[in-house]
């Protein structure tokens, strides 16, 4: 079972039951569901792992051309789900893990009934009348930031990330995500995450699949869900109460009650 040992594949609950798979975003590994998880196990058998370079996924997996673009992780996806026989499955993807799972999608019909997509973005760049949240300056002075940086980068950039700044213990466990994960292969993965445009695929994603926008998120603005919705042809959009850009740490009762009611 290569693909479970290579992403540290972490699997609860009867395996007759029907599976929910998470997948976390960028700096991030499988600790940053522990909220949310555990209230699936019951219902579910849930699959958490991490990407490689993340957590305790194997480093020495990286390959640079592989993981030069999200539909590398897509194939991780894939490798797991036909190693563990998934079918009719739930993905539950953070931020960029939102369009890996898209892909993965596509990669693989059948796999997924529905796809639950938290802050999902398919380009972090404006392009004309598009709006992702940054210019290309921007994201280049982030990349440049990072690159030089990356715990300063991971210091300064996790509280606006979070937001909540009246909950600094958030930002400080965001923090503490970013600094155990191998720096180089985070500098390569942010590059790849901030200037992937995965737009043009979210007309091809049939899946059904449900949209959950957080107030005031740096990351994946409110235009940024409401894009994603109408280009997805079968998708339903909540705009949550929770703020920032990661609900699964910030507010993880509203995530569940939400992720409940469509699933």
């Amino acid at each position: 079972m290569a693909a479970l040992t290579r992403n540290n594949v972490h699997i609860t609950g009867d395996d007759n039951k029907r599976a929910m798979i998470f997948a976390h975003g960028f700096g991030c590994d499988q600790h940053m569901w522990r909220f949310v998880a555990p209230a699936f196990e019951a219902s579910f058998r849930t699959i958490l792992f991490d990407h490689v370079g993340s957590g305790g996924s194997d480093l020495s997996a990286y390959n640079m051309d592989k993981y030069s673009n999200l539909s590398g992780y897509a194939d991780d996806i894939v490798e797991i789900g036909t190693e563990l026989n998934l079918k009719n499955a739930v993905f539950v993807g953070h931020s960029v893990s939102a369009m890996i799972g898209a892909l993965a999608s596509l990669k693989a019909p059948g796999m997924f009934e529905c796809l639950v997509l938290i802050g999902p973005s398919p380009c972090y760049i404006n392009d004309d009348d598009y709006v992702g949240g940054f210019s290309a300056q921007q994201i280049d002075e982030l990349l440049d930031f990072l690159g030089d940086n990356y715990m300063g980068w991971s210091a300064a950039m996790a509280p606006l990330i979070m937001g909540n700044a009246d909950r600094p213990e958030l930002a400080e466990d965001l923090t503490n995500s970013f600094c155990r994960t191998d720096p180089e292969i985070a500098k390569a993965f942010a590059r790849v995450t901030f200037t992937s445009d995965n737009r043009a695929d979210l007309p091809k994603v049939t899946t059904r699949s449900l949209i959950l926008q957080c107030k005031a998120d740096l990351i994946a603005p409110a235009e940024v869900g409401e894009f994603v919705h109408r280009h997805l042809p079968n998708s339903r959009l909540v705009l949550m109460q929770a703020t920032g850009h990661c609900p699964n740490l910030s507010a993880p009762e509203e995530t569940i009650t939400a992720i409940r009611s469509f699933v």
